[in-house]
């Protein structure tokens, strides 16, 4: 986090590529340490706009975290989900369908958001945020 703070974004990235290739070696890919690894390496991905190796890591990952991870961790998985369609609608290269994918995938994720945290939570307002500009990607996309 020191890092991406002082804009060393990629010295950062290096890093968390690191710890998630050390969390699949010590704990496997179905632990919950690995699977928010995945996410905070698919997070410093996205915002170096590495958008396609941010999709595909988390496109990988998405199916472990939903098997393996119980109901206690649900901010995880609202995250990861969150996070991937971020990484589709802010891409240049999204397509419409693309673009509808992020919207549905958010208003899906903002739904369970709200019925697991409430609105007042902070997960349930960064969803809520991203789905308004994927909503706003789409229309523009769409006209």
């Amino acid at each position: 986090m020191t890092y991406e703070q002082i804009g060393q974004l990629e010295q950062a990235l290096r890093l968390k590529r690191d710890v998630y290739s050390g969390a699949l070696k010590t704990w496997g890919e179905e632990d919950f340490r690995t699977i928010q690894a995945a996410i905070n390496y698919a997070d410093s991905l996205r915002d170096l706009k590495r958008f396609k190796e941010a999709k595909a890591l988390l496109r990988n990952t998405m199916p472990v975290a939903r098997r393996s991870l119980r109901e206690g961790h649900h901010r995880l998985t609202l995250k990861m989900r969150s996070l991937y369609a971020a990484a589709l609608y802010q891409d240049p290269a999204a397509t419409l369908d693309d673009l509808r994918e992020a919207v549905t995938t958010l208003e899906d994720t903002e739904r369970t958001a709200r019925r697991v945290f409430g609105g007042a939570n902070p997960v349930t307002g960064i969803i809520e945020g991203h789905l308004r500009l994927a909503r706003v990607a789409l229309a523009a996309r769409e006209t």
